[in-house]
């Protein structure tokens, strides 16, 4: 009988202590659980991070497509006309910044915009009757621009410098579609873009070699400030014929402006 009780005994202290083991460990669990809110219910972690990802609102979920605004129809801005002549007979560029720049609010002069930029002042050599080597306008204004001697322009790149140190979110638009253009003067930004004096794709084209490689160009190169736009018809105010919001034919233009390379200077 003794012997029987002693066994009971023996029994029921490894059942207790078997018993704590298991209390303690499924306490461990939970525990575990409720700082990393992981769940080990017959699941794995592998599991669990599968249905995370797979969640709505998770860190897998695609996101929307940015929203894009509508452009209007049609827009017009009211920016001053400056014009070129007298003083500045191949300055149409510097000249359009000009207008840009007071547009903004900044009130300098064409001439003082003049002194300001950016200058190639490599000499023309000619050959032959034709200029074999001069200036590059992607560096710099190629020639005078009083038009004293032979003076030729200033592409975006040669310009931008001028337009980034007057304002600093200056941007430049060059191959860029005609809509992100449309959409700058909607968002009430006028741009500089390039175009020919008669707003026709040019039938004569000539090229010289530069410090910095040969270029093929136009003497009917232009730019103007594009102020205005709508379904048939671009608006501008052009330095050299002094018309302010001139309407030129949308098609007409575009293809002055994919002739001179799509080149535009706006800022944000």
């Amino acid at each position: 009988m003794l012997m029987m009780l002693n066994l009971a005994k023996y029994l029921f202290t490894i059942f207790l202590i078997l018993g704590l083991l298991f209390s303690s460990g499924v306490f461990s669990v939970l525990l575990y659980a409720k700082m990393t809110g992981k769940e080990f219910l017959g699941e794995s972690p592998a599991s669990s991070v599968v249905l995370a990802e797979g969640a709505g609102g998770g860190a897998g979920e695609a996101k929307p497509p940015p929203v894009v605004k509508p452009k209007p129809p049609s827009a017009m801005l009211d920016a001053p006309i400056v014009r070129q002549l007298p003083e500045l007979p191949p300055g149409c560029e510097i000249v359009s910044l000009t207008m840009l720049l007071n547009y903004y609010g900044i009130n300098k002069t064409k001439m003082e915009m003049v002194k300001e930029m950016v200058k190639d002042p490599t000499p023309a050599r000619w050959e032959n009757g034709a200029i074999a080597y001069w200036g590059n306008p992607s560096t710099g204004y190629v020639g005078d621009v009083t038009g004293k001697t032979r003076g030729f322009g200033i592409y975006h790149s040669g310009l931008f410098p001028t337009l980034k140190d007057n304002i600093p979110s200056a941007i430049d638009l060059t191959q860029k579609e005609f809509d992100l253009i449309e959409r700058q003067i909607a968002e009430g930004f006028p741009v500089v873009i390039w175009t020919t004096i008669d707003y026709n794709v040019p039938k004569k084209w000539v090229t010289w070699d530069t410090p910095i490689g040969p270029i093929e160009t136009t003497f009917m190169e232009h730019a103007v400030l594009l102020v205005g736009y709508d379904e048939q018809n671009v608006y501008v105010n052009d330095p050299l014929s002094g018309k302010k919001g001139q309407k030129i034919n949308k098609e007409q233009f575009l293809a002055t402006w994919d002739a001179l390379g799509k080149q535009a200077l706006s800022y944000n």
